[in-house]
């Protein structure tokens, strides 16, 4: 009777024990299965269209998907003159793409952005974000302290891309920007027929 039981313990173990290595075997098929078809799937549409380029840059935000800003600026009752005369103390500062560090150098909204801080304004960062910003004025009614707005370098592009401040507007329109073209920094620039045809508009943020 005793050998009867031992055997049937041991027989009972083997089955428990084989029903758990049969688990285990299945568990890991079933992960291999679903890592293969993983590296299979191919990535989602939204994965390779989102890189853009902008201004001779890749950004990795399509453009025409951003909500951007509107409104005005509250100038805090400070005077175009004075802007534009601060803006030209800076003629001569090097371009530097990302910067509003007048010790390193501007990229053309990091001008813009730090000349208006200087007076407590706060302006968007990006040229882009200007798109909706101020009440838009023709090129001929342009005046001081006017932003003027133009596409990057990039031809295809058609987003804004680099900006001014409209400087004085009697024989010619002319606004100091930083660039990265020949100039290479804070410079004051007519409106020539390559500006022209990068314009996209200017817009009066001053009451």
């Amino acid at each position: 009777m005793k050998w009867l039981i031992i055997i049937l313990v041991v027989l009972f173990a083997g089955w428990k024990l084989a029903i758990f290595w049969v688990s285990r075997d299945k568990s890991a098929m079933s992960l291999m299965t679903t890592d293969s078809l993983q590296a299979k799937s191919p990535l989602p549409d939204s994965a390779t269209k989102d890189s853009v380029k902008i201004g001779g840059k890749i950004d990795t935000i399509e453009k025409k998907q951003l909500v951007l800003p509107a409104g005005d600026i509250d100038t805090k009752g400070v005077q175009p003159n004075q802007v534009v005369s601060f803006a030209k103390t800076l003629i001569g500062v090097p371009y530097l793409y990302g910067s509003t560090d007048p010790a390193k150098g501007f990229d053309c909204s990091g001008f813009i952005t730090y000349v208006f801080k200087n007076f407590g304004i706060v302006v968007p960062r990006s040229s882009i974000d200007f798109t909706n910003i101020g009440k838009e004025v023709s090129a001929a009614q342009a005046r001081e302290g006017d932003l003027i707005l133009f596409t990057g370098t990039d031809s295809l592009d058609k987003f804004v891309g680099h900006m001014g401040i409209v400087v004085s507007n009697t024989d010619t329109l002319r606004f100091i920007h930083s660039t990265s073209g020949k100039q290479h920094g804070v410079t004051i620039t007519p409106l020539s027929n390559y500006y022209k045809g990068r314009y996209v508009k200017t817009v009066r943020i001053f009451p």
